[in-house]
């Protein structure tokens, strides 16, 4: 009897990991976006010469240790950047590829170069203003590839952070915009990040009432008692539905994040209670949104 041959062993498949690329602007928090991922337990490689991004892309597969990884690429890799749509074209076939591509106004990111005092990687022999518009010029090729562009220009480094923690901390099937639910006192000025403002000084103001003026709209008494008028209910229902209405156009035309500002007076009572009450509305809505009550604190 002929022996049968032995079956070849199987090899285990390669598993095919996530990798992001991050790009864009200098000074638009390329840095900051890279250690938010790798916090998140991606391994991270910042300036990575865009001719070993294949071999890179090639040894995660190979380790199956390496679910997810993150490079920046950026003007720093000099002429070689010309390369890159077609390298990052190519290892799609092989990892889950995403490009995010950072980017933020003129005079944020020259604010920011005036800050931390740091030439331009273009150079120092011109202006700073003349290294951006030739930086915008040269990366425009691969910012029209970009699975994912964040103008950082109204984030601070640890608001930057949260946003792509919440993006990319098992983020998939959630909705594609995250939201900021802002409460102010226009005595203090309204946030310069903020996208929509409404004013809610139109309410009745509790700090008019002995007992309520020492506490906040978190305070059940304080909040049942902007409740308590008709007004109320109805801004809150009207708001709501503008909002919903709203959000899947912005999400449409690529917004990746919305400050909702809610004022009265002080930001003590009725803003509170408000902007509160529509995070919570969106949460039930399935958004991602985030509540923070600027002057809360603050007693005037």
């Amino acid at each position: 009897m002929p022996r049968k041959k032995a079956a070849a062993p199987k090899l285990p498949a390669p598993h095919k990991p996530e990798l992001v690329v991050i790009t864009g602007l200098s000074g638009s928090g390329k840095g900051s976006v890279l250690k938010a991922l790798e916090d998140l337990g991606f391994y991270s490689v910042d300036n990575l010469p865009v001719a070993l991004i294949p071999k890179f892309a090639e040894l995660t597969c190979q380790n199956p240790s390496i679910q997810a990884a993150a490079l920046v690429v950026d003007i720093r890799e000099g002429a070689g950047l010309k390369t890159f749509p077609k390298v990052f074209a190519g290892i799609r076939e092989s990892v889950t590829a995403r490009l995010i591509f950072l980017d933020a106004d003129d005079d944020a990111i020259l604010r920011r170069f005036s800050e931390t005092r740091r030439p331009h990687p273009l150079g120092a022999g011109t202006s700073v203003t003349h290294s951006i518009h030739a930086e915008r010029e040269q990366l425009a090729p691969i910012r029209a590839m970009a699975d994912l562009i964040i103008n950082t220009s109204k984030f601070t480094v640890h608001q930057l952070r949260d946003f792509i923690g919440e993006r990319f901390r098992g983020s998939r099937g959630q909705s594609d915009i995250m939201i900021y639910v802002n409460s102010f006192g226009y005595r203090d000025g309204v946030p310069p990040d903020s996208d929509l403002v409404f004013d809610v000084r139109f309410l009745p103001n509790p700090n008019y009432i002995p007992k309520f003026r020492n506490l906040t709209g978190k305070n059940p008494g304080v909040a049942k008692y902007i409740r308590s008028f008709p007004q109320t209910a109805e801004f809150m229902s009207r708001i709501s539905d503008l909002l919903v209405y709203l959000l899947p156009h912005y999400i449409r035309e690529g917004k990746s994040y919305l400050t909702i500002s809610f004022g009265c007076t002080g930001g003590r009572h009725r803003s509170v209670m408000i902007a509160d009450e529509i995070g919570k509305h969106l949460v039930k809505s399935g958004y991602q949104a985030k509540t923070n009550h600027r002057d809360i604190a603050k007693v005037h």
